[in-house]
């Protein structure tokens, strides 16, 4: 095997583990005790800590875009984790996904893109996904406050997307790193109001902070150098599908028949985009 081929192998191996390691998030979400906010600042600081041994002084290059990128991030975790334990893992992870649509919604009026043909279908696609998950939920109030803090995670991962990718690369993982110690900032009185975790949990909230966020983004970081875009997006959308199986298996919790549909409808529309995209491109190309 050529040098090049081991390094795409390794790659591969890198973006793969990031997408599990992600994906690991809402089954220790379910099963800690804690509340949402005081999970958020745990995992935050032991994420902070270990982007520090990683990335070093790489972390202290932060411009004023790294400021919008951190409070989008910050919000992001916040209603992602609180969209876990209000409502199922499946929904949340699903509706977080609701994210590139957003973008391509919003990219033209930010980034004077163009909004073509397929992402207008891709849109249309993504957010009728969404609406199925409210089919079943209006007879159960939490359910449904859990959507709605899903449907925010999605348009503050679409706002992180765009702060990051109008921002230089070099002030990227500064830009989380900071957004890690805001969550902490801002979680703090629900920390000092709860009891200490048990070794047990305080375990489990590690594995989330050290592997899934720290770890899991820096081997996404190495995947991004080495693979076509089209590539390292397909294995990352393992993580909505992955997230829901860990749940069901480590916590019994099944999500209802509307949610799957919703969620398979909104990555089966951003998986045949980026395949059309893909040979579009090919095709310019050759």
């Amino acid at each position: 095997m050529t040098t090049s081929a081991h390094v795409h192998h390794g790659a591969l191996w890198a973006t793969l583990g990031a997408a599990i390691l992600w994906s690991v998030g809402g089954l220790f979400i379910k099963i800690l005790p804690q509340g949402a906010l005081t999970i958020v600042c745990y995992r935050s600081f032991y994420a902070s800590v270990i982007f520090w041994f990683i990335f070093r002084k790489k972390l202290l290059k932060i411009n004023r875009l790294s400021w919008i990128s951190a409070a989008f991030y910050a919000a992001l975790l916040i209603f992602f984790v609180n969209a876990t334990k209000l409502t199922t893992a499946a929904n949340a992870i699903f509706l977080q996904y609701t994210a590139p649509a957003i973008v391509l919604l919003l990219e033209p009026y930010l980034v004077k893109t163009r909004l073509t043909k397929i992402n207008i279908w891709t849109v249309i696609f993504t957010f009728a996904g969404m609406l199925l998950f409210f089919v079943e939920e209006f007879s159960a109030p939490d359910n449904l406050l859990g959507i709605g803090l899903g449907i925010l995670s999605g348009f503050m991962l679409a706002g992180l997307l765009i702060s990051q990718k109008l921002n230089r690369a070099e002030y990227q993982p500064g830009a989380v790193f900071l957004g890690n110690i805001l969550v902490c900032v801002v979680t703090l009185p629900w920390f000092f109001n709860s009891p200490w975790p048990t070794f047990t949990e305080n375990n489990y909230l590690m594995i989330m902070g050290f592997g899934q966020i720290g770890l899991g983004y820096a081997l996404f970081v190495y995947g991004q150098k080495y693979l076509p875009a089209l590539e390292s997006s397909l294995i990352s959308m393992l993580e909505p599908v992955l997230n829901p199986i860990w749940v069901f298996i480590g916590y019994g919790e099944f999500p209802g028949g509307w949610a799957i549909t919703g969620g398979a409808l909104i990555l089966l529309t951003l998986t045949v985009r980026m395949i059309i995209l893909e040979k579009k491109r090919y095709r310019l190309q050759v």
